[in-house]
């Protein structure tokens, strides 16, 4: 079952149908946010078109056997506080795990490990076209998937977490995406787990020898046979009571979390 948008019976969405339009839309009628081209971000042009659903049908394939075959020759050296996501591997509470762009190939690749022991998985993915490709592979794990633009599609974005929450899934999400900046948490992390009532769970990697990307996160790939360290944090409850204007001191408090992290998984391969 593909996550629900959660619109009202005349699809109208009211926490985005004044304000903050794609104006590619046409303005004359309610915005269809069930469609993805609605949750595009306006900074744009670029759209799923048929040229590019060919090639993502063609190379999608390619792609998840060579990622299947790269990861398949990573050396785990250390796993980090396993026991902290033990809790919820049956699938009958949530969390909301949270990791830097930067470390998407590793700490993603955890969390399909745990979908194969019972962990209700849901990415929250870009809604630009970039987006395609990992809704396509976490689907393919089993995994749920949210569409959406924090510029865009922030406060239905934020419905369909919740709303995903409710049904027990926990939210992964890419903590300082999709544009940075590198290593800052978006406060959208925070508010989410709090409304959800769920703790955040830092995640960090590390790896021995990688090849980092020219681009705002420095986006890393490890090399084949690289020795990795993967480490899981202690939830993070935020408080139910605390009003959203107050919850930098948390954001702050999980951005630190997650740095530590990524720290003492460097410190163990002694990088640095």
């Amino acid at each position: 079952m593909q996550a629900q948008y959660y619109i009202d019976p005349s699809r109208t969405d009211t926490a985005n149908l004044y304000g903050n339009r794609n104006p590619t839309l046409n303005e004359n009628k309610p915005i269809d946010f069930q469609s993805i081209e609605s949750r595009r971000s306006s900074r744009s042009n670029r759209r799923m078109t048929a040229l590019r659903r060919l090639y993502y049908w063609l190379g999608l394939p390619v792609l998840r056997g060579l990622l299947g075959l790269l990861t398949s020759t990573y050396r785990i050296a250390a796993v980090i506080g396993a026991e902290n996501i033990e809790p919820y591997l049956d699938g009958k509470s949530s969390c909301a795990p949270a990791y830097w762009h930067q470390h998407h190939i590793l700490c993603s690749t955890l969390i399909h490990g745990w979908i194969r022991r019972g962990f209700k998985a849901c990415f929250l993915v870009s809604g630009s076209v970039d987006g395609e490709v990992p809704e396509r592979i976490a689907r393919a794990w089993g995994a749920e998937v949210i569409r959406g633009s924090a510029n865009q599609s922030g406060a239905l974005a934020l419905r369909d977490m919740q709303g995903m929450m409710k049904r027990g899934f926990s939210i992964v999400t890419t903590a300082d995406g999709p544009r940075g900046p590198k290593y800052v948490i978006k406060p959208g992390v925070i508010v989410m787990a709090r409304i959800g009532g769920v703790a955040v769970v830092p995640l960090a990697c590390a790896a021995e020898r990688a090849w980092y990307l020219d681009r705002w996160d420095n986006f890393m790939i490890p090399k084949p046979f690289s020795r990795v360290v993967l480490a899981i944090g202690k939830p993070y409850p935020v408080p139910a009571d605390v009003p959203l204007d107050a919850i930098e001191p948390h954001r702050l408090n999980v951005q630190e979390a997650v740095m530590s992290l990524m720290r003492e998984s460097e410190d163990r391969l002694q990088i640095g």
